[in-house]
């Protein structure tokens, strides 16, 4: 069996530091800790969680991961877990990672840095790094909004059929010519809803037609340019379905921008739901993530794993809410 010692000598450090590593104990130079880790991987070391749990003392906080500041959904997801760890007597302390590997690899180094109890991280596209070395050694983890690792407890909204729902509901209206404006290429919800859209068309009798699907990364600067894009077309969509709150706002600029009148001229329905979304003229259709549970899920999962539940990872997927109001073309009670 491989033991801390073994570590130690492949890594060139001492057995120490291999613990500091472990248990977030002390802080560790990054080549030592990244010799470390690669020691842990290729020996596939696999710690004593229980003698760990024996020496380890409790701080009663957990670190959250995720660009809470500049995504609307996520702010609500913040405070939702807010309001469950603090039931449950802990306090949460907070990083954004503005979508970003390399700030994303700082600020979770720097919560583990802290000794926190747990970590909820909603993960970035080249987020795999951070997760081999939360999978490796790092404090109970659960992933929320995205799910790309199955090593990890995660909870998420359902995301495929709320999206055919709104492309199927737009085709009722009399549209052939709807296009998406997707999110951020390998997000695990951008490639979920771009399958929604298409399953949409297929349940209502209608082709795909590439030039309909373009990107908009989950940005207002390139959803506006995207949508230009779409208005440019010799055959324009007479509906645009916007995968995210940030673009649904940034596509309903872009078309005023071109004196354009929704639903009057272009229809236009988005995923994520927000305060606003009913004060707007027109009222918006949304597809409505419930924030609230996706919190209180993923401290439920995450204190279940620092109190040493030991199972198989959990996916739990958390319905979401078609909300018809008057931007799809149709007026409907919300």
């Amino acid at each position: 069996m491989v033991t801390i010692t073994d570590v130690a000598r492949r890594a060139g450090v001492s057995t120490s530091t291999v613990s500091h590593v472990l248990n977030s104990t002390r802080f560790v130079s990054q080549d030592a800790r990244d010799r470390v880790l690669e020691a842990i991987e290729a020996l596939d070391y696999v710690p004593n969680h229980q003698a760990r749990a024996l020496v380890r003392s409790k701080t009663q906080q957990i670190g959250v991961a995720m660009s809470a500041l500049t995504n609307l959904y996520f702010g609500e997801v913040v405070h939702a877990i807010e309001e469950a760890a603090s039931a449950a007597g802990y306090t949460i302390v907070l990083a954004d990672t503005h979508e970003d590997p390399d700030t994303e690899e700082k600020v979770v180094a720097a919560l583990r840095e802290r000794r926190l109890d747990g970590l909820i991280l909603a993960p970035s596209v080249g987020a795999g790094k951070v997760l081999d070395r939360l999978a490796r050694s790092g404090p109970p983890t659960v992933l929320v909004d995205r799910s790309p690792d199955p090593r990890f407890d995660s909870v998420c909204s359902e995301n495929v059929k709320p999206m055919a729902q709104l492309v199927k509901h737009l085709a009722e209206l009399g549209h052939r010519r709807i296009a998406m404006v997707a999110g951020m290429p390998g997000l695990t919800t951008s490639e979920e809803r771009v399958a929604g859209y298409r399953m949409g068309l297929a349940a209502a009798g209608l082709p795909e037609i590439d030039e309909l699907l373009v990107r908009g990364d989950s940005d207002a600067v390139h959803t506006h340019a995207a949508v230009d894009g779409l208005l440019d077309l010799a055959e324009p969509p007479t509906a645009i379905v916007a995968a995210q709150n940030t673009m649904v706002i940034a596509t309903m600029r872009a078309l005023r921008g071109r004196g354009l009148s929704v639903p009057g001229d272009v229809a236009v329905v988005g995923f994520d739901d927000f305060e606003w979304a009913d004060a707007f003229s027109p009222r918006l259709t949304t597809v409505a993530q419930d924030a609230t549970s996706i919190g209180a899920v993923a401290v439920k999962l995450l204190l279940r794993r620092i109190a040493g539940t030991e199972s198989a990872p959990m996916a739990v997927r958390v319905p979401a809410q078609v909300r018809h109001r008057d931007s799809c073309g149709c007026t409907s009670a919300d």
